[in-house]
């Protein structure tokens, strides 16, 4: 009976101890395989720690790319206005020259003839004339036709000579201005050249900066980081409008506004952006370079690069009314400027991380975006 009780005492303890050491083994083990979760853990926040830097970095560097793009772009703009300007005035000049030349021409003709008339009429000793004369009046009438003659061949030479000084004048203008708008033509090529340098740059930039965005959390998350600048710049312009002059606002301008620059409806207001993001604007596909205008007068009371959107200039109009326009390759207008309806104020881009050329545009009413199409015919 005692072997027995022994026997059965000795399984049990045998027993316990295999379960104990299972147990030991068992907890080791899954403390071993925690450790390399966390450790894969920390790994992973460490990358996206990583990844959000670079990103940051990217989006530095693309703010500054597109700044340099707009600076290239404006340098361009103003060249082609003054090779614009200059071509008109080489036109007036050369209409100018050809006036002047044919106005010399004739008045060589009218004095040759005054000259020939009075060589036929031979020379004239006015003091005989006058003691040979009978009658004075005949007299008198034959020395004022002959001072009348003088006096027309000493006009028609001052003319013809200020013809000649004036058109002498023409040919110097044309030369400088040809000179002009050679320089300019070589300063434009020079200015196109470094605009492709600074597009090609951006372009190694934005491709980076898309490999940081492949998720879709990921590109979520930086849709919502931009939607709050836009939403932070709104309210500092609702502010700086507060301080404006009364304006007519665009109340009474329903469907009555023309588009800001001509080109397809790509993304309609508030339709869905990415997840419960819409868009609270309209984007026009465009080409890159098109003028963009304002679509009412007002003041411009925003013009700086925000993320996300690029180049962004922001018009109020009054009455809590403003405009929005985005992606623009240059701004052309300054804060504090005056517009008017229909006036240039920036060119078609693909700043903000487009990849493509187009206008994003918004209006808002007391911060509140309302759809442009309300507005625009």
């Amino acid at each position: 009976m005692i072997t027995r009780l022994f026997v059965k005492a000795s399984i049990i303890a045998g027993f316990l101890i295999f379960s104990f050491t299972a147990t030991s083994a068992d907890l080791s083990s899954r403390q071993s395989a925690l450790k390399s979760i966390q450790a894969q853990i920390n790994q992973q926040q460490n990358s996206l720690k990583d990844t959000s830097k670079q990103r940051e970095k990217l989006i530095s560097l693309l703010k500054s790319d597109e700044k340099a793009i707009a600076k290239a772009a404006q340098q361009v703009n103003q060249s082609q206005k003054a090779l614009s300007e200059v071509n008109i005035k080489l036109k007036e000049l050369d209409k100018q020259q050809i006036d002047l030349a044919k106005l010399k021409l004739s008045q060589q003709d009218t004095l040759s003839k005054q000259l020939s008339s009075a060589y036929l009429a031979g020379n004239h000793d006015y003091t005989k004339m006058m003691l040979n004369q009978q009658n004075p009046a005949t007299v008198e009438r034959m020395l004022a036709y002959y001072q009348f003659l003088n006096n027309a061949r000493i006009d028609a030479i001052q003319q013809l000579k200020q013809t000649s000084i004036d058109l002498n004048k023409v040919k110097q203008l044309q030369v400088t201005a040809q000179q002009k708008l050679n320089a300019l033509v070589i300063d434009q090529k020079q200015q196109a050249l470094q605009l492709t340098k600074e597009q090609g740059q951006r372009q190694q930039t934005l491709t980076q900066l898309q490999r940081t965005l492949s998720s879709k959390g990921a590109e979520l998350e930086q849709l919502q980081i931009e939607e709050a600048s836009l939403k932070r710049i709104v309210q500092q312009a609702m502010v700086a409008a507060k301080s404006n002059p009364t304006m007519d606002g665009l109340l009474n301008q329903k469907a009555k506004l023309t588009w800001p620059t001509k080109g397809r409806v790509s993304k309609r207001f508030g339709s869905s952006r990415s997840g419960q993001i819409v868009w609270k604007g309209t984007v026009l596909s465009a080409p890159e370079g098109q003028n963009i205008n304002a679509v009412a007068s007002g003041k411009v009371i925003y013009a700086d690069w925000l993320r996300g959107f690029g180049m962004v200039l922001v018009i109020d109009h009054g009455k809590g009314y403003m405009s929005l326009y985005g992606h623009a390759q240059t701004l052309l207008r300054q804060p504090g400027d005056m517009v008017k309806t229909g006036e240039s104020i920036a060119l078609v881009g693909r700043s903000g991380g487009q990849s493509e050329p187009g206008l994003y545009f918004e209006i808002r009413n007391k911060g509140k975006a309302v759809d442009p199409a309300y507005y625009c015919r």
